[in-house]
């Protein structure tokens, strides 16, 4: 790994071990690799894929403090961010990474097996299904999201899945106003409250991020999530 990426690092206040850069180097080494056959990324650079995936995932430490999660479930976690990295940084944390594409999981399971990381586990499932599983609703302290989808339809896949007390943190750009305003309706019946909206730039970039805190205060309607497909196109 580069010393920009170390740098980095260093802006989040990001403690690092040797091992865990190449942990890093090796996710780069397989991703590249399967992407040549499957559509993982758009982004194949090198320094690229350090700023605009690796740190824009490890950049939630600026909304929450990583040390006091236990467990954490991914949505729509793709070709594995922000768990994958979250887990390599803060190993202590057990991660669920979601994913309704079945090939998505076979690389997954490739890069857990090479970096050999403990306590984690690729899903494949779409997000509607297993949040009304009793093994998973209301089961984590955190949920995160870098899907593309508009803040009240991911917060009626997500905020399921999170335990009263915990939180959903959605990955957004820097404007997000009108997001925010069509997604508080929708956030509230499904048992959450905008508790804030962190905006940054990533380290050594141009690039401005948000990330949006969706505190747990109520159980969520049991009618939620609803069926495959209708949380997109019908908004809560």
């Amino acid at each position: 790994m580069s010393q920009e990426f170390e740098y980095m690092l260093y802006e989040l206040d990001i403690r690092y071990t040797n091992e865990m850069l190449e942990q890093f180097q090796r996710y780069y080494d397989i991703l590249i690799e399967w992407n040549k056959v499957m559509n993982l990324t758009g982004i194949t650079e090198h320094a690229e894929v350090i700023s605009k995936h690796f740190i824009d995932s490890l950049s939630i430490v600026k909304a929450i403090d990583m040390n006091r999660i236990s467990n954490l479930i991914d949505i729509g976690t793709g070709a594995g961010f922000p768990g994958i990295p979250i887990k390599i940084v803060f190993p202590h944390v057990k991660v669920t990474l979601l994913d309704s594409l079945k090939k998505r999981i076979k690389f997954l399971d490739t890069v857990i097996e090479e970096l050999d990381i403990q306590d984690i586990n690729a899903v494949h499932g779409r997000a509607e299904e297993f949040a009304n599983q009793k093994s998973y609703r209301e089961k984590y302290e955190l949920c995160v999201s870098r899907a593309v989808a508009n803040l009240a339809s991911l917060s009626e896949y997500c905020l399921p899945f999170v335990n009263i007390g915990g939180n959903f943190i959605s990955y957004k750009s820097a404007d997000i106003e009108d997001e925010l305003n069509t997604s508080k309706n929708a956030i509230k019946i499904l048992g959450g409250k905008i508790k804030e909206v962190n905006k940054f730039q990533l380290p050594a970039t141009d690039i401005t991020r948000s990330l949006v805190v969706v505190n747990k205060i109520n159980k969520s309607d049991s009618k939620v999530p609803r069926r495959a497909g209708i949380p997109t196109k019908e908004p809560l």
